[in-house]
């Protein structure tokens, strides 16, 4: 234990690749609710990306029954290094959260940071975020790791790719651990490493968390813009979802876990809310995980919850670095920034990547 630090288990050359450094959190953000919210509303200058290749995706057939709607598709800004060394540099994927898009904070910033070493960044929006309602009929959730799988695939078959990386936050972490689970120790030799930061691996405890007093300005934050995104749904696709509206299913909805049971659970072919939160829990396979990955999470966090069976699984996979923080707060991380941007997570995560995969820089 250093600093405010619990390191639980790092790779052996962690500290000599330079990953393993300390979290210190900036001065008045050692509350989690306050590290929190500034993490996400705080202003952040981003330098220039220059303009991204738009990809669309298909992850989903038409739903049966519903098929005048045609297929779902995924959204996904690109920024491809020179065409003459694209193959061969290391490709970074990065998924967002709950309600998050391409555009959010960390996902730009995460993309500079891996573009200006010479990678090529792919940041993909979940079905429907980054306003592409009209571009998939089916909703999304926790359990869509399918849909990583095909953009994987596909950016690796379009552009003959020997290196991919994947980043998930929050909701996308649970994403990308559950895609690189399904492999246990056959992974394919292109999927280089996966990384976690502040993963949604259990969602049960998590979504009892949300629910907590001191959480519900969250969970009122995430359910307004979820039950808006299912009432432009009903003005899209009425078939499938007007029905939600006009039998007042939607006034039911008082916080996550009515939404889980009452919308996710039906149209995601789930049983109820329980279903879904076992279903979909990357935590059973936290230990099958077959290739490096690095995950991070904060005690104060304030709705992410680990349970101690997953932590002991992660503890005993020999392929998995783990960092527990004291603080850090939900996907934040945020710290004093002297002699860097402050962004501690997006700085150590990269550290990591450097690590495990030997990233070329633009330099070299």
């Amino acid at each position: 234990m250093s600093g405010t630090n619990t390191f639980i288990k790092l790779a052996e050359n962690a500290s000599a690749n330079g990953w393993c450094t300390d979290f210190t959190p900036r001065r008045l953000l050692r509350n989690g609710h306050l590290m929190t919210l500034a993490g996400n509303f705080l202003p952040r200058p981003h330098g220039p990306l220059p303009e991204p290749e738009a990809i669309l995706v298909k992850v989903q057939d038409p739903i049966p029954g519903y098929e005048e709607y045609g297929p779902s598709s995924v959204l996904c800004h690109v920024n491809w290094q020179p065409e003459q060394v694209r193959s061969q540099r290391l490709t970074v994927l990065l998924v967002h959260g709950l309600e998050g898009s391409s555009a959010s904070q960390y996902m730009l910033g995460n993309a500079l940071r891996a573009w200006k070493a010479g990678c090529n960044v792919v940041r993909m929006n979940m079905r429907s975020c980054g306003a592409t309602d009209r571009l998939s009929p089916a909703i999304y959730h926790s359990g869509c790791w399918q849909d990583v799988a095909r953009v994987v695939e596909h950016i690796v078959q379009q552009h003959h790719l020997h290196a991919v990386a994947l980043i998930g936050y929050s909701m996308g972490g649970n994403l990308v651990l559950n895609y690189a689970g399904q492999f246990g120790n056959h992974v394919p030799p292109y999927l280089k490493t996966a990384i976690g930061i502040s993963p949604l691996m259990d969602l049960a405890v998590s979504s009892s968390a949300l629910h907590e007093p001191q959480n519900r300005v969250y969970e009122q934050y995430f359910l307004r813009s979820m039950l808006a995104r299912i009432r432009r749904k009903a003005d899209l696709f009425p078939r499938l979802y007007l029905s939600l509206c006009t039998n007042r299913i939607l006034q039911k909805i008082h916080s996550m876990r009515d939404f889980d049971e009452y919308v996710v659970a039906p149209f995601g072919g789930f049983a109820s809310a329980d279903d879904y939160y076992d279903a979909v829990a990357s935590s059973h396979v936290a230990a099958q995980l077959g290739l490096p990955v690095l995950i991070v999470h904060s005690l104060d966090d304030p709705f992410i919850r680990m349970r101690p069976e997953t932590r002991q699984a992660l503890l005993n996979n020999p392929h998995v670095s783990f960092i527990e923080t004291g603080h850090g707060g939900h996907c934040a991380f945020l710290a004093p920034g002297l002699g860097d941007d402050g962004y501690w997570a997006e700085k150590t995560l990269f550290g990591f990547l450097l690590a495990t995969t030997g990233i070329v820089t633009n330099g070299s």
